[in-house]
């Protein structure tokens, strides 16, 4: 079984995926949260190139993912790309933020299904690498998933990851596993699921009712518990000491990296890493308004020495 670390904005970047990996062992694969393609003739720079720099990135298995509908800025990222080294590419067609929906990016892209087979096919045809795609199953409602997955069959991708919600569900409802199901049965490449894994009994589930499962996202669940790999591949929970261990040294990478504004950063872990204690609302309460360092410090103090953990991370919705 392979697993591999979402792309998520804000969370999951390079300094993340490499305190993870010191921490709890190294994912099968990981995923960059989405970049933007560099303008044709130009490079990658400042963010984005932090993200793909392979001196960041090195014994990790990464690929970038990049959010776009020109092709040919697509296409020049590629060449960007494969001479840093990197072996595969994804495109995001599976954010559902309004704004990034309102470009015809990302799931937005879903809405105009003649220009986006013309995407892939050109920028298949053009890639300097393979092309494997995230997606969403639709816009709007279930029904738009035959036409998109019929679609993507037509089509050479190296692999193709389902969510199997529309973008107007965000992360509410639960996944429709029958769709990622009839992908499986019809696509003439590699499926990988995402959605909505949180324990060993998600797991099993999902392999129970589909037992040609090879590829499963963790995102939301892994965030929340960062253990969460090791326990899906047979290992232990993450202790109270792992987690403050994790925690320390995630926080002292943002600090050398940005200073202050690590603290910001960390409020955006803590929105999902709340959910691994007894009483998420306590932990919220606890970090949501601190602002420096010995405040943060002081808040996280209190979590950690009378904030037991749960059973299992879940998430409200």
């Amino acid at each position: 079984m392979i697993f591999s670390l979402a792309p998520m904005e804000g969370i999951t970047g390079n300094i993340f995926r490499r305190v993870h990996a010191e921490c709890f062992g190294a994912l099968d694969r990981y995923y960059t949260p989405f970049l933007a393609p560099p303008q044709v003739g130009s490079s990658f720079g400042g963010k984005a190139y932090r993200e793909v720099d392979p001196e960041r990135n090195q014994g990790l298995d990464v690929v970038p993912q990049l959010l776009t509908n020109d092709a040919d800025a697509f296409v020049w990222a590629t060449r960007q790309l494969a001479g840093m080294g990197y072996s595969e590419v994804n495109l995001n067609l599976g954010c559902p933020s309004g704004t990034v929906v309102a470009k015809g990016k990302g799931s937005g892209f879903l809405r105009h299904l003649e220009k986006l087979e013309a995407f892939l096919q050109d920028v298949c045809e053009r890639s300097s690498l393979p092309v494997s795609v995230k997606t969403r199953v639709g816009v709007q409602s279930d029904e738009e998933y035959e036409q998109i997955l019929e679609l993507y069959c037509r089509l050479p991708l190296k692999e193709l990851i389902v969510h199997p919600r529309v973008q107007k569900d965000r992360y509410q409802g639960a996944p429709r596993r029958r769709l990622y199901g009839e992908t499986l049965k019809r696509a003439p490449f590699p499926v990988a699921y995402n959605g909505d894994i949180f324990d060993v009994d998600d797991m099993a589930d999902l392999v129970k009712a589909y037992p040609e499962t090879r590829h499963v996202m963790l995102g939301r669940g892994i965030l929340a518990n960062p253990a969460l790999a090791r326990m899906l591949a047979g290992g232990p929970a993450a202790t109270a000491a792992e987690l403050r261990q994790f925690h320390d040294r995630l926080f002292g990478a943002y600090e050398a990296e940005m200073g202050g504004n690590a603290v910001f950063r960390m409020k955006e872990w803590w929105s999902y890493a709340r959910f691994v204690f007894a009483d998420p609302l306590a932990v919220h309460r606890a970090v949501r308004k601190v602002r420096k360092a010995g405040e943060y410090e002081a808040a996280v103090e209190r979590v950690f020495n009378t904030q037991p953990l749960a059973g299992k991370a879940r998430f409200p919705g």
